[in-house]
């Protein structure tokens, strides 16, 4: 069975992965993750999944295992009015964009790609999430938290902003960080089966 690897620092990532008992390993994955000009948040997503699991397979290079290796990569973003909300630079830009989807509907796309040295296969999941009215007193206190300060769009549907999550239209893991319906059946086309470690933990 290939080995899999995920390229992501996310505790988020490697928590849904282990969720439905894929063993793995996490390797880092550095890329530039800038815009490119008049680029869709859809092409944008899915660029860098498909980045993640390439530099990822590349890092592996001179490792022995190499040749059957297959690599995970994901990348989420949250999308009001085609703008993406990328992760606040301080406070105020966290302010301002709670306040932005405040009673508000927005778009969560998720991309997952997975790459060996034959082949990649890549899905985008679009997931709708609307919010209650938030207050700058409730917004102020959510960043007091420190839970935004590095989240998309300044929230984690999976923390304490779930209280400001009205309705959820899509995949509820796919918001959190990785689509798991779509990579189970990804991962089922490269000969790596789920529910692996049907006891303890993977590595």
């Amino acid at each position: 069975m290939p080995q899999l690897h995920l390229a992501s620092g996310s505790p988020r990532r490697r928590e849904l992965l282990s969720q439905i008992g894929v063993t793995f390993t996490t390797l880092a994955a550095d890329i530039d993750e800038t815009p490119l000009q008049n680029e869709s948040p859809t092409d944008y997503v899915a660029r860098l999944a498909r980045g993640k699991a390439d530099a990822g397979l590349l890092s592996l290079a001179n490792d022995s295992g190499y040749p059957t290796a297959c690599v995970l990569g994901a990348d989420t973003a949250v999308v009001l009015d085609g703008r993406i909300l990328g992760k606040p630079v301080d406070e105020a830009d966290a302010l301002a964009m709670l306040a932005a989807l405040s009673n508000r509907e927005h778009e969560v796309l998720t991309a997952v790609a997975v790459v060996d040295q034959q082949r990649c296969e890549t899905r985008t999941v679009s997931s709708r999430v609307r919010f209650r009215a938030v207050s700058a007193e409730e917004a102020r206190a959510y960043w007091a938290s420190g839970e935004p300060q590095d989240k998309a769009g300044s929230y984690a549907i999976q923390g304490l902003a779930a209280i400001f999550v009205e309705s959820l239209n899509g995949s509820y893991s796919a918001v959190v960080g990785l689509p798991l319906c779509e990579t189970a059946e990804i991962l089922q086309r490269f000969g790596i089966p789920c529910w692996q470690c049907m006891e303890g933990n993977p590595s």
